[in-house]
């Protein structure tokens, strides 16, 4: 009984935590600091692919998908016929892999460090919620609540510094 209580508060847990940031996965946004428009290069990343890629890509979602799942060396596969975890799993970390290389383009070290590290936290987030919503382990879903908490709580940290210290 004592298992299912703190499998129970870990769920609530990660709820709780990660509410705001499940509001923000279909418009998943870094920080003002984090964009191609605030880095001093001047690069032009829709160039490379990446521009727009965050928000609700429709069609083109399951296109880009099916290009990364090629690069991955899984070409031919059907995303509609695997398991509803790992669709969601694809579907998010193709919102989130754009969002962390554009934050990584960053002039400064520290700015691009801060800025590809909240989109990959956000990334974990996102697997430890689909963990919860698919997995049975109590181990995993334990692990997933604490995942979340931690990666939330470094999120704000990074977000808080990046307001502080970029330009």
């Amino acid at each position: 009984m004592n298992i299912a209580k703190t499998i129970l508060a870990a769920a609530v847990a990660a709820t709780a935590f990660s509410a705001p940031v499940i509001a923000q996965d279909a418009e998943f946004q870094l920080p003002e600091q984090c964009t191609t428009t605030a880095a001093t290069s001047g690069m032009d990343h829709s160039a490379m692919g990446h521009g727009g890629m965050q928000g609700n890509q429709g069609g083109a979602m399951n296109s880009a998908m099916m290009d990364m799942m090629d690069m991955m060396g899984t070409g031919g596969v059907d995303l509609e016929a695997m398991p509803e975890h790992v669709q969601e799993n694809m579907r998010r970390m193709m919102i989130r892999m754009p969002a962390m290389h554009e934050g990584m383009m960053m002039e400064d070290a520290d700015v691009a460090f801060a800025c590809g590290m909240i989109a990959h936290h956000q990334g974990a987030i996102d697997m430890a919620q689909v963990l919860l919503e698919h997995g049975d382990d109590p181990t995993m879903i334990e692990l997933a609540g604490a995942i979340i908490a931690a990666q939330v709580g470094e999120i704000e940290q990074m977000t808080t510094w990046l307001a502080e210290n970029a330009n």
